[in-house]
């Protein structure tokens, strides 16, 4: 390493200290802070959204445009872009954050010993949060917002395919913030793009209380395999739609095209269908042809292979990587499954434990599938792109969590706090 590099990773050290020295220090007055001093500077943030919409348009057009000198994916694309609808869907996500209870200070239980003690369990915020995730620019106004409201400081950083436009939504939040009278350094960002502020982040254990971590799997790998600070994984979303024996036919049909095709490239999108012999025969023609019409490629095992001939559709043979790939793209693996057992198996073995669904009549079996199927969102007789913490009635959400300690499924205001116990005695001395 050069004598000048030493210097460039030394002062970026230094710059992050004093980014997590400020996070510490805000988080001290966000934890004790009113919630409606909270709820003005989300609205505010909200106002501010509104006002700068040609700014931020202008911002995320021209990292549109080094994205598409990049090649990125379509599907990252859409992520990345921002809309005049995309902006205003951020700005109401933050208003309906305010307006929801606040999650810090509730009593989560209380109860006497025949000491005396009065003992009650409190919510209180986790502290500094470090979030990194890539592409989506949204993710900076949803997670900077759920964690104000949580009482949570927080460093944001986002991919550096959506640095401009992350930086002029984190503009907008610190106005909201100052404006409530709250320090804006409450909701702060690395001061560069380099991979070098990750692997900084992920060491300032001193500032940081929780690593967030939210895209691929390169990033969630490389995140705990680094991170000295707990993680709380966002991983792939290999969601699964199981058209069972009972399934109605064509709210069958609805679910699964919706759940594949509405939006390919988000984490909620159904990767793999799988469907009951008893009515493969019968209903996965129809199927087929609706996702073909709609642009979806298909890769089957044998079995839906050669139903797929017989209604006209030459479906490409599934490889075994395809049952573990997260496509984000309008690909769909098929497999044809014996029963409610083997596609059990099948989800829990190949599946990321996101979000899994079963399109059935039966509740007995709808009941064995939500309970035996191992993933943080199960669903009946719904598309998979519900899981999401807006359509939980969350306003917003950092990630659908895949892991099972501290939070689970969608990550909302709630799940960004933690506990403490109050104990208050009268005298009393431990015999």
């Amino acid at each position: 390493m050069t004598a000048d590099a030493v210097l460039l990773r030394d002062d970026l050290k230094s710059q992050m200290e004093s980014l997590g020295r400020a996070a510490r220090q805000a988080a001290a007055v966000l934890s004790h802070s009113a919630p409606e001093t909270k709820n003005q500077a989300l609205r505010a943030a909200a106002t501010e959204l509104r006002r700068n919409q040609e700014e931020l348009l202008a911002a995320n057009a021209k990292d549109m445009a080094d994205g598409r000198a990049k090649s990125l994916t379509a599907a990252l694309l859409d992520r990345l872009e921002l809309t005049p609808e995309r902006i205003e869907a951020m700005a109401a996500g933050l208003e309906d954050i305010a307006a929801f209870p606040d999650p810090v200070g509730k009593i989560l239980s209380e109860w006497e010993r025949p000491s005396g003690l009065k003992i009650a369990r409190v919510s209180v915020p986790l502290g500094v949060i470090g979030i990194i995730y890539e592409s989506r620019p949204n993710v900076t106004a949803d997670a900077g917002g759920l964690c104000l409201k949580s009482g949570n400081a927080a460093i944001l950083r986002g991919g550096s395919e959506s640095a401009r436009s992350s930086a002029a939504i984190l503009d907008c939040l610190q106005t909201g913030l100052a404006e409530a009278g709250l320090p804006p350094e409450a909701l702060q960002r690395p001061p560069t793009s380099d991979r070098a502020a990750v692997g900084l982040l992920l060491t300032m254990s001193e500032w940081v209380d929780v690593i967030i971590p939210r895209g691929g799997r390169g990033l969630i790998e490389r995140v705990r395999e680094e991170s000295r600070i707990p993680v709380m994984s966002h991983l792939d979303g290999l969601c699964h739609t199981y058209v069972h024996a009972a399934a109605e036919q064509d709210k069958a049909r609805a679910i699964v095209v919706n759940a594949k095709m509405r939006r390919p490239g988000i984490c909620g999108a159904t990767e793999t269908l799988l469907i009951d012999q008893a009515v493969a025969g019968e209903q996965l023609p129809a199927v087929l042809k609706d996702l073909a019409t709609a642009g979806c490629t298909l890769r089957g095992d044998g079995t839906s292979q050669a139903i797929g001939r017989g209604a006209g559709l030459e479906i490409d043979a599934a490889q075994p990587e395809d049952w573990d790939t997260e496509y984000l793209a309008p690909i769909l693996s098929v497999r044809v499954v014996k029963g409610l057992e083997e596609a059990i198996e099948h989800i829990n073995r190949h599946g990321s434990h996101h979000t899994e669904a079963i399109v059935t009549e039966d509740q007995t079996a709808a009941e064995t599938f939500m309970q035996q199927v191992d993933a943080g969102i199960v669903i009946h007789n719904a598309s998979t792109q519900y899981a999401d913490g807006g359509e939980f009635g969350m306003g917003a959400e950092i990630g659908i969590s895949t892991g099972k300690l501290h939070a689970r499924g969608p990550v909302g205001a709630e799940q960004l706090t933690s506990y403490k116990y109050l104990v208050r005695g009268s005298g009393q001395v431990r015999p």
